[in-house]
């Protein structure tokens, strides 16, 4: 029973992970940390389509990593826990300690990869 619990609990984790495992998706979150947002605010400052935007709140609403006001008209956006941002900001600073390994792996596929080119001084360490 044990083990069950355990894969249960990484499995949930996983699904925890893949929020922030998207780039679009990752881009949003990272916009949010500024503070609440409209949708077309988020537009702007993601350079994704509004269709896009959409579809992604509403993924990250269900798996509970954003939430909603609605002001007037506007539907507000914003990280629904402090946690999400302290996840971001440590996976910015873990990022910055081991950016050569994550630029050079090789295990995960180049199809969810924004274009980024690093700065050479990040690449040879």
């Amino acid at each position: 029973m044990h083990q069950l619990s355990d894969r249960i609990a990484l499995s949930a984790k996983a699904r925890l992970f893949r929020g922030f495992g998207d780039p679009s998706r990752l881009s949003i979150l990272e916009a949010l940390l500024e503070g609440p947002r409209k949708v077309n605010e988020i537009v702007l400052e993601t350079g994704l389509s509004q269709p896009n935007v959409s579809s992604h709140l509403s993924c990250l609403r269900d798996c509970g990593l954003v939430s909603t006001q609605q002001r007037g008209k506007f539907v507000i956006y914003q990280l629904s826990d402090p946690r999400v941002n302290e996840i971001l900001n440590v996976a910015g600073s873990l990022l910055a300690d081991v950016a050569r390994g994550v630029y050079e792996c090789t295990r995960y596929g180049s199809e969810d990869e924004l274009p980024v080119e690093l700065p050479k001084e990040q690449i040879n360490g």
